[in-house]
C-alpha cells in the first residue's frame, strides 16, 4: 500500500506546477510558443508522415495565419471556428488566431446539420469557420452558415476535393508574413482570458461549449512536466482528435512546456500503435479506455514488452483490461484519472492503483467532496438543516467541486460554458452552508477506506428496473470482455406500460466477429444479476463514436427498442430458451412487450 503521505507528495508536485500560473498574469500560450522557437528554433516539434516540423518553422507558420485572419477583420476576443482531422495546420490555425487575442472554436469532425449550426453560430457566435477540405462535406446541409460566417477552406495534403469551394486558403497564406505579430494585438489577454472553446462529448444532448482559459491550458502541462519529469528529450504520441482536451490541451501543452516532440496521427490505429512508439522513441501517449481495449484484442507479439513508452495517462480504462494490458505490455505508470473539459475539480490516480480513478489522501488539500445521493429520486439526501451530507467509505455518491475564485490563484475555479443557464445549472448552492457554491460533476463514485475512488456511473445514465438501481458503467463492464467485442454502451429504454426502464446493450463487433446471441446471453446471466441482464441487444453495424471511442447515446435512447438503423439487427431476452431472439413482433408478443414508440 503507497502511503498517504507518499500520493499526497506527487499531487503536491503535479498542483506546484499548475499553480504558477494565475489569472491576472500576462503570459499567454502563444507566448510559449514564441519563447520555444527563440530558444530553441531547430528543436523538432511536431512529426507528421515523413516530415519533421521545428519549433520555428512551427510558430512561422502559425503566424501567417495570425495575420491572414487579422487581414479578414478578427480582433481581440472575437471568435472563430476551426473544424479539422489531426494535421499540423489544425495547430498552426489555433495558435495564430490566439497570437491576435482570438478564441478558436474546436468543432467536432463529426459535425453535421443543425449540431454544426449549433456549434458555429448559436454556442460560439464564431465570425470565421476554418474547415478543412476533408471535412467540407460536413457543410453540404448548412447552407445558412455561408450567411452567417464566413467560410475559409484548408487544403489537405491527401489530395481532398477542392474544387467546390469558393474561398480556399493557399496563395493568401503562403503571402501573408510569417513574423511574429505585434503583442499590441493581444495585450488584454491575460491568465483568466479565453483561449479555446472546447465542446462537451454530447453523449446524451447537444453539446455545449466549455471555456477553456490560457492560465489553465499552461497550468495542465506546468504541472504534468514537474510530476513526471519530462524534458525536451520525451516524444508525445497524439493518436486522439485535437479537438478534446485529452490532447488538445492535456498532451499539447505537456510538450510545450518541457519543449519536447509531438508524434502527429490524424487517428487512432491499434496495429500500428506499437510500431509507431518503437519507431520514434514515443515515451508518453493518452488513452481512453476502449483504445487500451482494443489494444489488447490486437494479436500477440513477441515484442509486445520491448518498447520505450513509460507514461499514458486517461480514463476509462476498466480494471479487467487495466490488468490484461499492464501484464501483457509492461508500462511503467498508467495514470487513470478523472477530469472533463470543465471541471473544477480533478482525481488523478498516480500509485498504479488497478481500477481506482484516483485518490484524495488528504481532503484538506482537495476541493472535492463525496456527497450522498438518491438515484433512485435523482437527488441529494440532506440532513434536517436541508444541507447535503458526505459518503462514508463504500457509499455511492455525486462527486462536487467548490468553486473557489481567489484573486492571484487559478485552482478551483469554473469558468463554464458560453450558455449562461447550462452554467448555472452545473452549480449547487448552498450545499454545506449558506453562501457556498459546487459544481456539480453528474458523475457518482464510491471510495474506499484509503480514500481511492471509484468510478460508477453518470447520474442521468443510472436507470431502474425490477425496483433496483441499475449502473450503465457497471454492466458494461461486465460485459466488456465478451469474445470479440469491440465496444458496448448500456443505457436504460422505456417499455410502455411498466415502470422503470429496461437495460439495453449496443454492441460494436471486431470484424470476423459476428455477435452469437446464446454464448452472450450466457456471459451475461452468468455475471450479472436477474435486474441488470440486458433485456434489449443492438447489434451495431454503423457505429456513432465519441472521440473517446465511446457509442454515442443521445439517438441510441431515442431509438429505444425500435429500428434506429436499418442495418443493425435487434435482440430481446429470451430466457426459456437461454439464448436473445431475433427482435420481431411476435418475440415481443411473446413477452408481453408492447411494440416500441418513439418518446421523441
Amino acid at each position: 500500500m503507497v502511503s498517504r503521505e507518499e500520493t499526497q507528495r506527487k499531487l503536491g508536485l503535479l498542483s506546484a506546477g499548475a499553480l504558477q500560473h494565475t489569472p491576472e498574469q500576462h503570459y499567454t500560450v502563444t507566448d510559449r510558443l514564441e519563447e520555444r522557437a527563440a530558444q530553441t528554433p531547430v528543436q523538432c516539434f511536431l512529426v507528421w508522415g515523413d516530415l519533421e516540423i521545428t519549433y520555428d518553422d512551427a510558430n512561422r507558420q502559425a503566424n501567417r495565419y495570425a495575420h491572414f485572419a487579422y487581414t479578414q477583420g478578427l480582433r481581440q476576443g472575437d471568435v472563430a471556428a476551426l473544424m479539422m482531422e489531426n494535421r499540423p495546420d489544425f495547430l498552426y490555425l489555433w495558435l495564430g488566431l490566439a497570437k491576435i487575442g482570438c478564441v478558436a472554436a474546436l468543432i467536432n469532425t463529426h459535425s453535421t446539420g443543425d449540431a454544426l449550426h449549433h456549434a458555429v453560430v448559436t454556442a460560439t457566435g464564431s465570425k470565421l469557420l476554418f474547415v478543412g477540405s476533408e471535412c467540407i462535406s460536413n457543410l453540404d446541409h448548412c447552407e445558412e452558415l455561408k450567411t452567417q460566417a464566413t467560410t475559409f477552406v484548408v487544403p489537405d495534403t491527401d489530395g481532398a476535393e477542392t474544387a467546390r469551394c469558393t474561398s480556399v486558403l493557399t496563395e493568401q497564406l503562403l503571402n501573408s508574413p510569417d513574423s511574429n505579430p505585434d503583442k499590441i494585438l493581444r495585450s488584454s489577454v491575460i491568465g483568466e482570458s479565453l483561449f479555446c472553446l472546447v465542446f462537451t462529448s454530447g453523449t446524451t444532448g447537444l453539446p455545449k461549449a466549455a471555456k477553456i482559459t490560457h492560465m489553465r491550458w499552461l497550468g495542465t502541462g506546468d504541472g504534468w512536466t514537474k510530476m513526471l519529469s519530462h524534458s525536451a528529450q520525451d516524444v508525445f504520441y497524439c493518436v486522439l482528435p485535437l479537438y478534446h482536451v485529452a490532447a488538445g490541451m492535456s498532451l499539447l501543452s505537456q510538450a510545450l512546456a518541457c519543449g519536447g516532440r509531438i508524434l502527429l496521427r490524424r487517428n487512432f490505429s491499434a496495429s500500428r500503435f506499437w510500431d509507431d512508439v518503437r519507431k520514434h522513441n514515443v515515451t508518453v501517449t493518452q488513452y481512453s479506455g476502449e483504445m487500451c481495449r482494443y489494444l489488447v484484442n490486437q494479436p500477440p507479439r513477441p515484442n509486445d514488452r520491448q518498447h520505450p513508452l513509460r507514461v499514458m495517462s486517461g480514463a476509462g480504462l476498466t480494471e479487467d483490461v487495466w490488468q490484461r494490458f499492464v501484464e501483457r505490455f509492461g508500462v511503467e505508470q498508467i495514470l487513470e484519472g478523472f477530469g472533463g473539459t470543465e471541471v473544477n475539480c480533478n482525481l488523478l490516480n498516480v500509485d498504479n492503483k488497478i481500477g481506482s480513478c484516483g485518490r484524495i489522501p488528504d481532503k484538506n488539500l482537495s476541493n472535492a467532496r463525496l456527497v450522498k445521493y438518491d438515484r433512485q429520486n435523482g437527488d441529494y439526501v440532506r440532513n434536517a438543516d436541508g444541507f447535503v451530507l458526505e459518503c462514508e467509505a463504500g457509499e455511492v455518491g455525486e462527486l462536487l467541486g467548490m468553486i473557489v475564485n481567489i484573486p492571484g490563484v487559478g485552482a478551483g475555479r469554473f469558468d463554464g460554458y458560453t450558455d449562461i443557464e447550462a452554467t448555472e445549472k452545473k452549480v449547487l448552492r448552498n450545499a454545506f452552508q449558506p453562501g457556498d457554491a459546487w459544481f456539480r460533476t453528474g458523475d457518482l463514485f464510491k471510495r474506499d477506506e484509503d480514500d481511492y475512488f471509484y468510478f460508477v456511473d453518470r447520474t442521468g445514465d443510472t436507470y431502474r428496473w425490477k425496483s433496483e438501481n441499475v449502473s450503465t458503467t457497471e454492466v458494461a463492464n461486465t460485459l466488456g470482455d465478451y469474445d470479440g467485442l469491440d465496444i458496448v454502451s448500456v443505457y436504460g429504454v422505456a417499455i410502455p406500460g411498466q415502470e422503470g426502464r429496461a437495460g439495453m446493450a449496443a454492441v460494436v463487433m471486431q470484424p470476423n466477429s459476428p455477435f452469437d446471441p446464446e454464448s452472450f446471453f450466457k456471459l451475461a446471466t452468468q455475471r450479472l444479476p436477474d435486474y441488470a441482464v440486458p433485456v434489449f441487444i443492438r447489434d451495431c453495424q454503423q457505429a456513432d463514436i465519441t472521440p473517446t471511442f465511446k457509442l454515442r447515446k443521445v439517438d441510441l435512447k431515442a431509438a429505444g427498442y425500435g429500428q434506429y438503423n436499418s442495418e443493425d439487427t435487434l435482440y430481446v431476452l429470451d430466457k426459456d430458451n437461454q439464448t436473445y431472439a431475433l427482435l420481431t413482433n411476435e418475440s415481443l408478443a411473446r413477452l408481453c412487450i408492447s411494440v416500441f414508440k418513439s418518446e421523441v
